[in-house]
């Protein structure tokens, strides 16, 4: 059995359960150690009691770069029961130094894969400190066997345009996980407001844009009852002056707190007519770029996808002929999209989505096989010829 050492930046990340989850059911043992953006020590994921590396704090970057130098010196007596891994996997670039330094504790021919979901915007400027982060991340991803990474934005217009890693590579989209042999079935029929009743959009996930929240808020009361917004996941309170406050005030806004992914999704998204697939939080760069996981959240259970059409997300959905697309980030574009909206237009927009190929939306068990015998390519025994893999 292929065995993971799986070093993540964030062991309370939804998104780190769900890969557990698929490399598990895909048959590979997973021994799972990170960081924590909680106050307590998050003592189990999935079905893993986790090794913790200590506390980081979300866009404290002098905090996270001592910390992860604190964790390069105490890894040794944290993986001490480790038994060696086949295939090390850091998860973002600061996970991908600690990769290099269990390598280097555990065993010298120990592929290492680079798993990188988000481009941070310190690493693309042309400033001392991005130029040395992106030396850095050459530097350390240079002997890397694989690059996991979510969307193909973010091969065109970052690892190939600025030559930083040169290994092969495994597109992970940012799929619905789902392992049971009979497919949920999404009803074709949703109700409509009836009588002046608002019509929905549901906003979850990472809750991060500022931007967004401002529009919907402006937009909502802009259209007087028509439209109210249904929020969910885990705010970036960094982001906001006051998150809770905010939302409070707005009429047509309303926070529900965190959920989990996946038992929650079919609920949640089942409540709402549309989803919001827009994210500002790093315009112009890592979100024009990325494919986010409430895109294939919300077309997997039938909700219309609001999206930019100068962005990634909105090429993938343009090219399926599928959502709502905008041209400017405006409370005016959003009133012009929605003008003609009714019960037949919706019909027909939510029909399309249910129309489109599960897979396009869906992680299933081959997947899961199919990235394990991907990672199992990489160890010395097995070795294969460079590929691209498309699965999650």
């Amino acid at each position: 059995m292929l065995h993971v050492l799986y070093l993540v930046h964030d062991l309370s990340d939804p998104a780190v359960r769900r890969r557990v989850v698929m490399l598990q059911a895909g048959g590979a043992a997973v021994t799972l150690a990170g960081f924590r953006r909680t106050a307590q020590a998050v003592t189990r994921v999935e079905n893993l009691t986790p090794i913790d590396l200590g506390p980081t704090r979300d866009g404290q970057f002098t905090q996270r770069l001592l910390a992860v130098v604190k964790a390069a010196l105490s890894l040794g007596q944290k993986l001490e029961d480790v038994r060696k891994p086949d295939v090390i996997i850091g998860r973002n670039l600061e996970m991908l130094a600690l990769a290099r330094r269990a390598r280097a504790l555990l065993s010298a021919d120990v592929p290492i894969v680079y798993e990188c979901l988000d481009i941070h915007r310190l690493l693309l400027g042309q400033n001392g400190i991005s130029k040395a982060m992106r030396g850095a991340e050459r530097a350390l991803g240079r002997k890397a066997a694989l690059l996991m990474t979510s969307s193909p934005a973010f091969l065109r217009d970052y690892f190939q345009r600025f030559e930083q890693i040169t290994a092969p590579v495994a597109l992970l989209q940012n799929k619905v996980l789902e392992l049971a042999e009979r497919p949920m079935d999404i009803p074709c029929e949703m109700a409509v407001p009836a009588d002046g009743g608002p019509w929905t959009i549901g906003w979850f996930g990472a809750l991060r844009c500022r931007k967004s929240l401002e529009l919907l808020a402006a937009f909502t009361r802009r259209m007087e009852g028509c439209f109210e917004v249904v929020l969910r996941g885990r705010p970036a309170y960094s982001e906001f002056a006051d998150f809770d406050g905010f939302v409070a005030a707005e009429p047509y806004l309303r926070f529900e707190g965190a959920y989990r992914n996946p038992e929650d999704l079919a609920r949640i998204y089942g409540e709402v007519h549309f989803s919001w697939a827009i994210d500002f939080f790093e315009e112009g760069l890592n979100s024009n770029w990325l494919l986010p996981n409430r895109l294939y959240e919300g077309c997997r259970y039938g909700t219309v996808p609001i999206a930019m059409r100068a962005t990634e997300t909105g090429r993938f959905l343009s090219d399926r002929h599928l959502g709502l697309l905008l041209d400017e980030p405006s409370v005016e574009a959003l009133a012009e999209r929605f003008e003609s909206m009714g019960a037949e237009t919706y019909a027909a927009a939510r029909k399309r989505v249910l129309a489109e190929d599960r897979g396009t939306w869906v992680c299933d068990l081959r997947d899961c096989r199919a990235l394990v015998d991907r990672l199992k390519a990489l160890t010395p025994e097995t070795a294969a010829p460079d590929a691209i893999l498309q699965a999650a």
